[in-house]
């Protein structure tokens, strides 16, 4: 799983441990998985959470609609920066499709199987914030899992930017028959699920436990740390000496690397962590993985995104 370049140990002076920040500095550099309840919109949850953790910058990722309840990965300040990451994971719901004649169950099943599970091609509805021409999205699955009536239970696992309401609305145009979509539920979205999910009355609820009676504890468990909101983005961990550059914007060059995860490719996104396993950067990979590790000069990664504060590690060489 990793290439080790070199053997090097991290200076204890300097940076921090993402489990030994402060409260405060866990806050600035966190993600919080909302369980969205039905009837605001994503901003409006946003900006509730933004006024909770009084914050000046607060971010959502995956946009659901006002109705719609479940996961909503919601950045706080810092990590806000990761943002773009997140935006093409895939996702899973389960909701209520309305069928408007009653077909046999394992008719509908083999129907949906058949023509919507796979790559799809989708027309934004009209509503929707991106430009109303057909884009193919991946059904993963589209399972029925019960049927009362015209009503279906569904679970479906789909491609970044695939709309459900459409996908219903396109299962009952193809079947002849018409269907809509009732009620919705996001479950996951990409490595978070609604185990991870707290609603807003529970967020804030810890927030207040803490700055009234500095009860961290609760507030903890709710925050995830922006290191580990990543796990899909492959890693490079660098030297100490390389980080100072790397805040200031400079590139990733092969000797500042320790150490690097197998299975990267040019033009991938990466992040960069330090020895403290402190994400400090995100950046576009110049070389393969393989290519790093044996090059001895040469720029591994273009920074992209500077999430560690300047100064944090001083210029060591």
């Amino acid at each position: 799983m990793w290439l080790i370049k070199s053997e090097e140990e991290t200076d204890e002076t300097y940076g921090k441990r993402p489990e030994e920040r402060n409260i405060e500095e866990i806050i600035k550099n966190s993600i919080i998985i909302v369980d969205k309840h039905s009837g605001p919109t994503s901003h409006q949850i946003t900006n509730w959470i933004k006024k909770i953790f009084n914050v000046k910058k607060a971010g959502h990722a995956g946009t659901l609609d006002p109705k719609v309840t479940g996961v909503l990965p919601i950045a706080l300040e810092n990590a806000t920066k990761i943002m773009p990451v997140l935006m093409g994971l895939d996702k899973e719901y389960v909701g209520v499709m309305r069928l408007h004649k009653d077909v046999d169950l394992d008719f509908l099943r083999k129907f949906i199987a058949e023509n919507f599970v796979g790559k799809i091609k989708q027309i934004p509805p009209k509503k929707s914030a991106v430009a109303r021409k057909v884009r193919e999205k991946t059904v993963y699955f589209f399972d029925v899992l019960e049927k009362e009536d015209k009503n279906i239970l569904f679970h479906t696992k789909v491609e970044a930017g695939t709309y459900i309401r459409k996908l219903c609305h396109d299962i009952g145009e193809k079947l002849g028959i018409g269907a809509h979509m009732v009620e919705l539920r996001r479950i996951k979205f990409g490595p978070f699920d609604e185990e991870q999910a707290h609603t807003l009355i529970e967020i804030k609820d810890a927030y207040e436990l803490w700055r009234e009676k500095n009860e961290e504890k609760y507030l903890k468990e709710i925050l995830v740390n922006v290191e580990d909101a990543i796990p899909h983005i492959k890693k490079i961990f660098v030297k100490d000496s390389a980080i100072y550059a790397l805040t200031n914007g400079a590139p990733l060059y092969v000797g500042g690397i320790v150490r690097i995860q197998k299975g990267i490719v040019p033009g991938e996104l990466v992040a960069i962590f330090s020895l403290k396993n402190e994400l400090i950067a995100l950046g576009i990979a110049k070389m393969d993985s393989e290519k790093m590790f044996s090059s001895k000069r040469g720029i591994a990664v273009r920074v992209d995104r500077v999430l560690m504060p300047k100064g944090t590690y001083p210029k060591l060489y």
